[in-house]
């Protein structure tokens, strides 16, 4: 089967609709969603009733944002502008898909005997997986040999050596792809597709076949001063428009 794995889309319709027309000659089997479909951007809208119109099988796990925007009481810990823009997105999103955020499951979910899902990370949704250390107290934790995790907006990937003694991590930049030895563990992240924040503005996101065990990461061109010109245009802070140009 092969997967098209979307993360951190963040209210962001222009990425998403080109992430879409990108892969859709690749002809993929399911879907997996990350969580953060809203926050930041200016169509919570758009994405969410995208994403609920995906073709079976498509897997969805929430985000932090996507819990916030439900609960605004949560908000607290986001920085002022993200609280701003859960405050927002709560506000414009339509009755419907408000209930569907508020619905969604928590990760770490299992799609398939040797693969799962979630947010920040295995161990709880919030949590930033950025170095070798983190990933190696969620192998501990999870069993999984193949996980998808979001959150940090940066393509990745850590594994787990095969006699379980360390743990390797890289950043995946410029798109690429590795073919996964089934004798190791692994946390591969796809970035974010609605808000990169490896300096590099295009959107990103994965694929990966569980026959041939390659995941490859995906580069994609979108008209980001469109989304700009959204956010601006919505009364939202400036600086999520001027972020997405920068990649940060």
């Amino acid at each position: 089967m092969r997967y098209l794995i979307l993360s951190d889309i963040h209210g962001n319709w222009d990425a998403l609709s080109a992430v879409q027309r990108h892969l859709r000659q690749m002809d993929c089997d399911a879907v997996l969603v990350l969580g953060d479909l809203v926050g930041y951007g200016a169509d919570p809208d758009r994405v969410v009733s995208a994403v609920r119109r995906l073709p079976e099988p498509a897997y969805t796990v929430r985000g932090n944002h996507d819990r916030v925007v439900t609960d605004l009481g949560l908000a607290a810990g986001f920085n002022e502008a993200a609280q701003r823009a859960a405050r927002w997105t709560a506000e414009h999103i339509e009755e419907s898909n408000l209930r569907y955020l508020g619905r969604l499951p928590q990760g770490p979910m299992q799609i398939a005997p040797d693969i799962s899902i979630c947010h920040g990370s295995p161990i709880h949704e919030d949590d930033y997986l950025l170095s070798a250390g983190g990933a190696a107290e969620a192998f501990a934790a999870h069993s999984a040999p193949v996980t998808f995790f979001g959150h940090t907006h940066i393509p990745s990937a850590f594994t787990l050596a095969s006699n379980g003694a360390g743990v390797d991590g890289t950043r995946v930049a410029e798109g690429g792809s590795m073919e996964l030895d089934p004798e190791r563990r692994y946390l591969l992240n796809p970035g974010s597709v609605g808000q990169p924040r490896d300096r590099d503005p295009r959107a990103s996101c994965m694929t990966y076949d569980d026959q041939t065990r390659e995941a490859c990461w995906h580069r994609v061109e979108y008209p980001i001063r469109s989304a700009q010109k959204r956010i601006v245009a919505a009364g939202l802070p400036p600086i999520l428009a001027e972020r997405l140009a920068l990649g940060v």
